[in-house]
């Protein structure tokens, strides 16, 4: 696929992270070669006045905000604060900046979770609003929100093509494999290789084992987002997904089977579900040309290899 912006700079916010670095990936693979990146260490992106400066310095063409605070139901429901103070000052601070500095164009990376707990499925687009959220991932749920809005007023009153996307449960090289913050994928995949090395006849996974996850490679997310940006007037928002769910317990006997675990799977009907079901309707950016490569079969064994190369 040909690349958008060829002779402009692009700032990729987050490019350390599992969404960012995939980004990166397809713009370097692609022989782009004005990007522009920072690490958390370098510019705190939480800091209005730092990001500011960066901007004045630097005068991206091109943004996509990759960056977030972000993790699983245990991380949401432990430190809610956390989670919407900091996903609400990296998208304001960049958006803005992105304004005063004359910004072409941005794309801003959500989640389905913004999305009512009980939408119809699949999930469309025009569900936002609609309905409660989930409780357990609220606080995050509220930012997201609020930075698609931010987009699209800044569209509507300043003219700038700045839109957002929202992906389903996203998995893949780069992901974080905390012990009690990560997410499902990569949760369960340290749980059973941890289960394997040690001897251990079960894992306990939390809840009933029947909510259903929609599962996206983040490669395929990173090819939706270029797709996206070479789209002369793309809509304020596009639901990215694979098109199919399943079982959080089907799930985990995918991932015991890649990792190669063969005890028990023992389901904790004590813990939270979560949403019972996230399925997006992605015809809208399907109805383009885009659609997602990879399955979750090889998906999953490339996380787990990318697990052991870097964690394990």
């Amino acid at each position: 696929m040909p690349l958008p912006f060829p002779e402009d700079s692009i700032f990729i916010a987050g490019h350390g992270g599992m969404v960012g670095s995939a980004i990166l990936r397809q713009f370097e693979n692609g022989g782009h070669s004005k990007i522009i990146t920072r690490s958390q260490a370098k510019l705190d992106l939480t800091n209005q006045a730092a990001v500011n400066d960066f901007f004045a310095n630097h005068t991206p063409a091109v943004v996509i905000i990759a960056a977030a605070k972000v993790g699983g139901i245990h991380a949401n429901k432990t430190y809610p604060a956390d989670f919407i103070r900091d996903n609400l000052q990296i998208s304001t601070n960049l958006i803005e900046a992105a304004h005063q500095q004359g910004t072409t164009r941005l794309i801003n990376l959500g989640s389905s979770c913004i999305y009512p707990k009980n939408a119809p499925q699949p999930i469309a687009e025009s569900s936002l609003l609609t309905g409660p959220l989930e409780p357990t991932n609220e606080a995050y749920a509220i930012a997201k929100i609020a930075a698609l809005s931010m987009c699209r007023f800044y569209r509507e009153q300043f003219g700038h093509t700045f839109h957002s996307v929202m992906p389903c449960n996203l998995y893949g090289p780069g992901d974080s494999y905390h012990p009690e913050n990560s997410h499902v994928i990569p949760g369960l995949i340290r749980r059973f290789h941890e289960a394997k090395i040690e001897k251990q006849s079960a894992v306990p996974i939390w809840g009933t084992g029947t909510p259903r996850r929609e599962l996206l490679h983040v490669d395929d997310l990173a090819a939706a987002c270029l797709h996206v940006l070479k789209m002369e007037n793309p809509p304020d928002l596009l639901n990215i997904g694979f098109g199919s769910d399943l079982p959080i317990l089907e799930l985990a006997e995918k991932i015991a089977e890649v990792v190669g675990f063969n005890g028990e799977i023992k389901l904790d009907p004590t813990k939270p579900d979560g949403v019972p079901s996230k399925l997006m309707d992605s015809s809208k950016i399907q109805s383009t040309g885009w659609s997602p490569t990879i399955s979750l079969e090889v998906g999953l064994q490339n996380s787990y290899d990318d697990f052991k190369t870097n964690h394990g």
